[in-house]
């Protein structure tokens, strides 16, 4: 085993849960298992619940889930703050030791921990879960999601692996990396890619949802795929510069030809349906190109206003009974899991 092993015998498993109160006692049990199994390998063992504001009643399930279990720790924002925040909030906590992300919904099978645990060891900071398959999702979503992929690849300098997503395994060096990125608008996969270091791939069968139904639905997947286009590539902005361009030259070209028209056969009647189209046609690419450009003064407009990214609600440490928050506490407020 390498020099650095002492530091690497714990292994926290960080969850963050929106409306997840079906799904979370059936997902208990599995977890609970894999931690026997990797307490039994030398590693230490526990799960960080994240719960972002719910309001089915997942708090009430956690707190009892901890009541059954010493090894869960419990953090509660103050409001719904979205999956990147809320897995951020749970990475900032894991002071020692790796951190694994797993989804609440059952869909990443936590037997498979084990495993990146073993890469972790051959001294990988970044082992991600590449999803060959995906059961209980439609057609639909099944293709959006992989020409997303493909067209962040293409776009972004920054690598993000196709068909990856936060089912994951990151190393103590790898968090401490990730705990100093601090910008609002988090897409989290970009930034897995971003901080670097060593990384490989499991690949794994995804499973269909265990209880619930998903919170992503194609309007947040939209918005999701623009922030993660907008966060790690100006190519939109440069895109709307080669629209501006092209059009500029076609309305030239046809200047020209309006002119030479009118020189050699005159201009009887004026061409109302001719001006209507390129009047509409070069109104829609400005309002395009504002469009874009926009979307990056807004990311430009909430990272100046240096609010915290999350506010800490409630917190429960693993044995422990729960805590209140301070009003005023902020991120990076809750005491760290490895204290």
């Amino acid at each position: 085993m390498s020099p650095a092993a002492t530091e690497r015998e714990r292994l926290t498993i960080v969850i963050a849960a929106f409306d997840e109160a079906r799904a979370l006692p059936a997902l208990q049990p599995r977890l609970a298992a894999v931690m026997d199994q990797l307490s039994a390998d030398g590693v230490e063992a526990h799960v960080l619940y994240v719960d972002d504001g719910s309001g089915d009643g997942t708090w009430e399930v956690l707190r009892s889930i901890a009541d059954g279990d010493a090894r869960v720790a419990l953090l509660r924002l103050s409001r719904n703050f979205g999956k990147e925040i809320a897995l951020t909030a749970g990475l900032d906590q894991v002071t020692e030791g790796a951190a694994m992300i797993l989804d609440a919904d059952g869909q990443d099978p936590p037997e498979l921990i084990p495993r990146f645990v073993a890469h972790w060891r051959d001294g990988y900071d970044d082992v991600h879960g590449t999803r060959i398959s995906r059961a209980g999702e439609s057609w639909a979503k099944k293709a959006t999601a992989h020409v997303f992929y493909r067209v962040i690849q293409r776009l972004a300098k920054t690598p993000v692996p196709a068909d990856t997503g936060d089912y994951r395994l990151l190393s103590p060096r790898a968090l401490d990396a990730l705990r100093q990125i601090r910008e609002r608008h988090r897409f989290m996969k970009g930034l897995f890619g971003w901080i670097g270091f060593n990384r490989i791939a499991i690949p794994y069968e995804r499973h269909a949802r265990i209880a619930g139904r998903s919170k992503f639905g194609f309007w947040r997947l939209w918005n999701f795929a623009i922030d993660g286009v907008t966060s790690f590539s100006t190519a939109p902005l440069r895109l709307a510069t080669y629209v501006g361009l092209m059009t500029a030259s076609m309305a030239f070209v046809f200047a020209l030809w309006v002119i030479g028209k009118a020189m050699l056969y005159g201009d009887p009647v004026a061409g109302w349906p001719t001006m209507m189209a390129v009047i509409l046609f070069l109104g829609s690419v400005q309002l395009v190109a504002l469009g874009v450009i926009g979307e990056y003064l807004g990311r430009l407009y909430e990272e100046s206003k240096q609010r915290p990214l999350y506010l800490v609600r409630d917190w429960r440490a693993s044995g422990e009974v729960p805590h209140p928050v301070p009003q005023a506490a902020s991120d990076r407020l809750a005491p760290s899991v490895g204290s």
